[in-house]
């Protein structure tokens, strides 16, 4: 058996990673909002206040495309965005009443969508799987 024999596993993990993703935005947005919009809901949420540069590299964008990101949903009122009073040149970042709505919907929608991709998984194969995926990183990495 040849290692052509079959699909490389970095041709099948990219598949698998395209298609679990189109499938967890279309149920982001099912439950009205979108990956964007999850992450960085989230990423707020799980700091008190977090400035802007510190999202966007907690959410692995750029900078530039976070403030897009972050213009709309200041404009859709699911957050708020104030200047740091120690730091007039950093803007801190809070969710309003809105975004905490969106949040929960939204963070609804995750759990059930990873109960859904975890369905017939036992904790053992996901433990193992979680192990994989990390030597998979760490072979990229180094």
């Amino acid at each position: 058996m040849t290692p052509f024999d079959r699909p490389p596993i970095g041709m099948n993990l990219a598949r698998t990673a395209k298609l679990v993703a189109q499938a967890f935005d279309a149920a982001l947005v099912e439950a009205g909002g979108t990956l964007p919009v999850w992450v960085t809901l989230l990423s707020v949420k799980s700091r008190e206040l977090a400035n802007q540069r510190e999202l966007a590299g907690m959410i692995g964008i750029r900078g530039a495309t976070l403030t897009h990101h972050l213009n709309a949903m200041e404009t859709q009122g699911l957050l708020m965005r104030r200047r740091d009073p120690e730091n007039r040149r950093v803007h801190q970042v809070e969710l309003t009443q809105a975004g905490e709505a969106l949040f929960l919907k939204l963070r609804t929608a995750a759990l059930a969508f990873d109960k859904r991709l975890r369905k017939g998984l036992s904790d053992d194969r996901l433990a193992e799987f979680a192990h994989v995926l990390a030597a998979l990183r760490a072979n990229v990495e180094g």
